[in-house]
């Protein structure tokens, strides 16, 4: 069952989400690094049409690349779990389900934004943002009391 916030509650959750989107950056980086010493070696075990490998080093950098897969997996199970819906790893965006007017819109952050100031409809994606106004805020609700 989804979860729907008042933005005073997703703002209370956003100092956890935007720790997570931060780790998260941290392990995609930690993952590409290692995949790109995995391709490496591949790339020269093929031109050289086979070679000796450091199979311990091999085996450190799978261990590695699964390790920083297992902490992006965590990391965004939490996020989901809280109720949010993690929409693009690359910009941190992020949004928070909400009742406006009686049906269901996103409130939308991005990693960077200090507060959520946006909002759009669950088809219009983040080029429908709309600013959170008086009457945006007067005519939505969350499902948990405040």
């Amino acid at each position: 069952m989804a979860r729907f916030f008042t933005l005073d509650q997703a703002h209370a959750l956003l100092p956890l989400v935007e720790r997570n989107f931060r780790q998260v950056l941290a392990l995609r980086l930690r993952h590409q690094q290692a995949e790109e010493e995995l391709a490496e070696v591949d790339r020269l075990v093929r031109t050289m049409g086979g070679m000796l490998i450091d199979r311990q080093k091999v085996s450190g950098m799978r261990t590695r690349r699964d390790a920083a897969v297992s902490g992006l997996s965590e990391l965004i199970g939490e996020i989901q779990q809280w109720g949010c819906i993690v929409k693009d790893l690359d910009t941190g965006l992020c949004d928070f389900p909400t009742l406006y007017r009686g049906q269901e819109v996103y409130l939308c952050w991005k990693l960077g934004e200090g507060r959520i100031e946006y909002w759009h409809g669950v088809h219009e994606w983040f080029r429908g943002r709309k600013p959170v106004d008086r009457d945006f805020l007067d005519h939505h609700r969350g499902d948990l009391p405040d």
